[in-house]
């Protein structure tokens, strides 16, 4: 530690977002960014500024907040000096794409930051995406094909965030690896799920540039176990590859049985989020699903919801109301959720700022529509918990006017058709595809990553398992590996 007294003498500071009424008329990055001639703003000075904040501590508690056990104080320190070079060779050590947990990772390092004992943690992720940026503007990111190959095929299925960092580094330790994708580009979630104004998609393409060249093949289109034209079979699958690695994430969302559900213009969020994403990519003019005009009612109040939120501000809704069945957090740890643990209180993301309003300890009672079997509104009312259960306060019903609604309360599995039922994987309790201590489902060879397996959960702990699967994989087709296992299938995050 060259600055032992940085903390002291620099407060936390992140670059400015971009103004509110500028950024809801696009679909960029909502922070200023060098790449539009905006350095100044926040220079490379002030970031190295933060980095001199870490205090390098003596058991850094950062790591245990990180399931990827990103090395923070080292790169920490090598951005502070300047050291873009080494930085990211740290950084890269531990985390394929650090350009994704930079952007959209909610920081559970920060939260076991000591620092964070006065509410003012090291700005890690801002650390991190910095690096990483240097990096690419630098020339630092180059290919990096095996020198020797294995002759072993692997198959990958999803290309979100796990399938694309186990394909990273079966491809690094020689396979000849195969992403299949059924959407019609890659990136799964990553591509057609985060909103552009949260990660622009040029910083998914360069990173995919980069696979391509050491040798990852991509096939996009495929529906891996479907019995369409053109899909690949199960048989096919097997048939043509050593080992099969399912990182297909946990895509079915939770529905909401209210009365009034069949009624048009009630979807889940991930029916929603794909044609915004199309739009903002000028793939779309008028998406089938649209906020324009409309009173729009979201619920959930987690980090879908908030996207469902900024997308439907830039499709020019006329309303927007989040619900939430759990009180509002507060905006204090409370006792039962101490430091190092990740902070359960009160934020308020950019979408947030954007406009809306948020209600907390409410219920859908029932959805209302007009003479056309369209939403018009939901019955709405409080709810209090008593003995560990919501009940509903009685005499607080109103009616809450909605022409869409958008339902963002989470996902419940693993999509069981197609591929699942055609392999005959077994499915635990959760709806999640069950897998032994080796990342292996209950068939030989067939291995599971991600949300698919996990359930749902954060992009870090996707590329986590996605790299300790690629070390399974590569033991069980080799009979040894040297490629790294972060976590396990049963790791949980600090608690």
């Amino acid at each position: 530690m060259a600055d032992s007294t940085g903390f002291l003498k620099y407060e936390r500071a992140l670059p400015p977002r971009r103004p509110v009424d500028v950024r809801i008329l696009d679909w960029k990055d909502v922070y200023l960014s060098r790449q539009n001639g905006e350095d100044g703003v926040y220079p490379v000075a002030a970031l190295r500024q933060q980095a001199a904040r870490c205090m390098d501590c003596g058991i850094p508690f950062c790591h245990h907040g990180c399931p990827l056990g990103n090395l923070i104080p080292e790169w920490n320190d090598l951005a502070r000096r300047d050291d873009w070079r080494d930085a990211i060779e740290r950084l890269h050590a531990t985390n394929n794409f650090p350009e994704f947990t930079g952007k959209l990772c909610p920081a559970p390092c920060e939260g076991a930051c000591v620092l964070n004992l006065q509410d003012s943690p090291v700005t890690i992720k801002q650390i991190e995406w910095e690096i990483i940026d240097q990096a690419f503007e630098r020339g630092h990111v180059e290919p990096q094909a095996p020198a020797e190959r294995t002759g072993k095929k692997v198959a990958v299925v999803g290309s979100g965030p796990a399938g694309l960092a186990a394909a990273q580094q079966l491809t690094r330790a020689g396979h000849d690896v195969t992403v299949y994708e059924r959407a019609d580009r890659v990136g799964g979630l990553l591509r057609y799920g985060i909103p552009e104004f949260k990660m622009e998609k040029s910083v998914l393409d360069r990173r995919l540039d980069q696979m391509r060249a050491e040798g990852t093949r991509f096939v996009t289109g495929v529906e891996v176990g479907g019995s369409g034209e053109g899909d690949l079979s199960a048989e096919q699958l097997r048939g043509e590859h050593d080992a099969v690695v399912i990182a297909a994430g946990a895509t079915v969302g939770r529905d909401l049985p209210a009365p009034g559900r069949e009624l048009d213009g009630i979807h889940l969020a991930m029916e929603f989020l794909p044609f915004g994403n199309r739009q903002a990519l000028g793939e779309l003019d008028d998406p089938p699903i649209s906020a324009k005009g409309k009173d729009v009612v979201i619920i959930g109040g987690g980090d879908t919801g908030a996207d469902c939120l900024g997308t439907s501000h830039r499709q020019g809704a006329r309303s927007v109301t989040q619900l939430e069945i759990m009180p509002a957090p507060p905006d204090k740890r409370a006792e039962g959720n101490p430091w190092p643990t990740y902070p359960m209180i009160m934020r308020v993301s950019s979408a947030h700022e954007e406009g809306g309003e948020r209600l907390y300890s409410v219920n859908t009672e029932r959805f209302l529509g007009d003479d056309e079997g369209r939403v018009r509104a939901l019955v709405i009312h409080e709810v209090e918990r008593v003995d560990g259960r919501f009940q509903k306060v009685e005499g607080t019903e109103r009616e809450l006017p909605a022409q869409l609604v958008l339902l963002a309360m989470g996902f419940t599995g693993v999509q069981r058709e197609g591929l699942v039922e055609a392999l005959g994987l077994d499915v635990d309790g959760r709806g999640n595809v069950a897998r032994d201590g080796e990342f292996m489902s209950t068939v030989p060879g067939v291995f599971v990553a991600g949300d698919a397996g996990r359930g749902q959960s954060l992009i870090v702990w996707a590329i986590a398992e996605g790299r300790a699967a690629a070390g399974a994989v590569d033991q069980w087709l080799t009979g040894s590996s040297m490629l790294p296992r972060p976590v396990t299938p049963t790791a949980v995050a600090l608690r």
